[in-house]
């Protein structure tokens, strides 16, 4: 399971960081602009902290995107390799 969670959040970092970087914003003005530290956007960039799913919100609406294609694009990057469920 640790292992699950590791690949989501650094797919979840790797698809923020790009579409940050897509808009030309740096993370000090992003994260100003819904109010989050740049220490939490950086770290999720990073894919070392698994935020809340209301930052993950706050985060798509700061990049402009809805959630939902968010999500989408997260599954399509993982493509069935995640399993949070043991088997």
């Amino acid at each position: 399971m640790q292992e699950s969670k590791i690949l989501l959040q650094k797919t979840l970092g790797n698809i923020i960081q790009s579409q940050r970087k897509l808009k030309k914003k740096s993370i000090s003005l992003i994260a100003n602009e819904i109010i989050l530290s740049k220490s939490v956007w950086s770290e999720v960039e990073k894919g070392n902290k698994d935020p809340q799913f209301s930052t993950i919100w706050r985060m798509a609406e700061a990049l402009e995107i809805p959630l939902s294609d968010l999500i989408k694009e997260i599954e399509a990057k993982l493509d069935g390799k995640l399993n949070f469920i043991d088997e």
